[in-house]
């Protein structure tokens, strides 16, 4: 179901806006015009994932609908039209998600960006480090108050701890005045493990020395901010470093993974396998490495066009997910595939492999209202540290080649 989002706003207008760009995410949206709309929408309809609030309503003109709204535990984006230090001092002191002056185009596309935080940032982890427990509490509120997971450290030994046990953190935020460890030695530890382009580091302090600031940046922090926390400054400085995280992320999956399938790309595929090899020496089970290619792709382009060509290539990635949970899977080019498989033994992959085959030759690919069936050949050799990646990748492509002289749909290994 679609999150719901309440646009309470009296301008027509700039309610229509407001309602294309939560449309435009995927909310559900109701308008409210009025004070009064507001209680009677809300007495049957409580629940809302999000909330915009006008300050100045007709029966509301000094913000009446804010703590009202609040009161339903709906976070709250409020909207305004005018901004002295005395309103912004009374917004700021309710637990709002942030306030927006209407001004201009500018605004609605921060709006925007906080609309789409709101509905993305559960899926980030943030790590709260500092012995006190007044200031860890407030920067935790803050955070969930933006839809973040947050995790608490009380000491830089606990947050080191609690980082190699939930990977999925991406941010953390840490004092530097604490017992036992400090915010800068803490940092020092993380760099060790953590890039810049791993985890995003603040750190926070309540003195009033020009000397942290300097001194966190150098030792690797992305950012810096004085105590007590300026919810609007915190929030402004944690959405760019996010976005510029999440920028980086998209432009290292672009050079990983291969655009149609989602799979890793040849290079990548190598880089990995031959990370995993090294770290497999030891280990008790087999390796094995086979490529896959489908038969006839050449005729099926040509008889169906590159349309249903580009369909059987996605499927046939589906098809490999399923039957290789963990593994690490590729598109190579074109339409050949390579699986490296961890199994117990040879006869437990080969049984792996026989099994994606048969669901592939069983499998009807539809597009449109056309359909069509495919079936793969597969050449497989398992993995030792005698040979080099390169040269068993050529072992498994020609026996690639006897699987199809053989007539395709055929399975060869080559040990």
């Amino acid at each position: 179901m679609s999150p719901k989002l309440l646009v309470i706003e009296d301008s027509s207008s700039i309610a229509k806006v407001i309602e294309r760009i939560g449309l435009s995410l995927g909310y559900q949206v109701t308008i409210a015009k009025s004070f009064a709309q507001v209680k009677s929408i809300l007495a049957t309809n409580p629940k809302f994932f999000a909330a915009t609030v006008d300050v100045s309503l007709p029966d509301a003109p000094n913000g009446e609908a804010i703590p009202y709204v609040l009161q339903h535990k709906i976070p709250s984006i409020v909207m305004t039209g005018r901004m002295d230090d005395a309103t912004r001092k009374k917004i700021l002191n309710l637990p709002v998600i942030d306030y927006i002056t209407k001004e201009n185009a500018q605004a609605y596309h921060y709006l925007l960006r906080v609309l789409h935080n709101q509905l993305t940032n559960k899926n980030i982890s943030v790590l709260v480090v500092d012995d006190s427990l007044t200031s860890r509490n407030h920067t935790a509120q803050l955070l969930k108050r933006r839809n973040f997971t947050v995790h608490i450290a009380v000491d830089g030994a606990n947050a080191l701890k609690i980082l190699h046990s939930n990977p999925e953190i991406k941010i953390v935020v840490t004092d530097h005045e604490m017992p036992g460890m400090s915010g800068i030695e803490l940092l020092q530890k993380i760099r060790r493990q953590y890039s810049n382009n791993e985890l995003i580091v603040i750190g926070i302090s309540g003195t009033r020395k020009d000397i942290n600031s300097a001194r966190f940046i150098k030792n690797g922090a992305d950012d810096f901010l004085q105590k007590p926390l300026c919810p609007e400054e915190f929030y402004c400085r944690i959405m760019q470093h996010i976005e510029k995280f999440q920028y980086l992320e998209k432009i290292k999956l672009a050079a990983n993974q291969d655009y149609l399938t989602e799979l890793l790309n040849h290079r990548h595929f190598m880089s990995t396998v031959g990370e995993a090899l090294e770290f497999s020496l030891d280990d008790l089970s087999t390796n094995i490495l086979a490529v896959i290619d489908i038969d006839n792709f050449k005729s099926i382009n040509e008889k169906h066009g590159s349309a249903m060509g580009d369909k059987i290539l996605i499927e046939l990635s589906k098809l490999l997910k399923q039957h290789f949970k963990g593994q690490v899977i590729a598109r190579l080019g074109g339409d050949e595939f390579a699986v490296f498989i961890s199994a117990e033994s040879v006869e437990n992959g080969k049984d792996q492999l026989l099994n994606l085959q048969q669901a592939v030759s069983q499998f009807n690919v539809q597009l449109q209202d056309e359909q069509t069936r495919f079936s793969i050949s597969i050449g497989t050799t398992t993995m030792n540290t005698e040979n080099s990646l390169e040269s068993l990748i050529k072992i498994a492509n020609n026996a690639l080649k006897q699987a199809k002289k053989k007539g395709r749909n055929t399975l060869i290994l080559e040990q």
